[in-house]
């Protein structure tokens, strides 16, 4: 495993690389169309679910001093509700946008120093026991994706996909 500069980090970097995995396991055999599908009209679909996941990672990249762009911010920039008037990427040009982030996202986990962690990151929670920081910021993405991954994986059900896998690419290094 690589070794980050930061000893706070060390608890978020295997769950970033885990997130990764699991992000694809849970995309792997969904149909474009299905990825569109909602459940009477109440869920997200998983394109959106997708796109929010993708989001989170353009999200904890700049506010650790990376500055790439999502190209759908619009769609997913803090949990957008999703709004079925809008015509959401599929889960291909998603997927290429994750790769393309993921890889940089940890590169700057491993870059990033204590000191930059500690810095202040309001993200107007207003709870008195989050101290809003750069790590604590990273520590909500995790939960976060883990959350999408988690929706995504119910709706494979429902859909009637096979359950998610927990296979792991080890040519995946972020």
């Amino acid at each position: 495993m690589d070794t980050p500069k930061s000893k706070k980090i060390e608890l978020v970097i295997p769950a970033y690389r885990m997130h990764s995995q699991s992000f694809l396991n849970a995309l792997e055999g969904i149909s474009e169309e299905d990825a569109l599908k909602r459940i009477d009209g109440k869920t997200n679909h998983i394109a959106w679910m997708a796109g929010n996941f993708v989001n989170m990672r353009y999200g904890l990249g700049w506010v650790l001093g990376l500055r790439e762009e999502d190209p759908y911010s619009d769609l997913f920039f803090q949990g957008k509700a999703l709004d079925e008037n809008y015509n959401y990427p599929g889960l291909e040009e998603l997927k290429k946008n994750f790769h393309d982030i993921s890889s940089k996202v940890y590169r700057k986990l491993l870059e990033v120093t204590d000191e930059e962690l500690d810095e202040i990151f309001e993200i107007g929670m207003n709870i008195p026991f989050v101290r809003e920081t750069k790590l604590n910021f990273a520590g909500m993405c995790i939960g976060r994706e883990d959350y999408l991954c988690g929706q995504i994986g119910l709706m494979r059900r429902i859909l009637d996909y096979p359950g998610m896998k927990y296979d792991v690419d080890e040519n995946l290094k972020y």
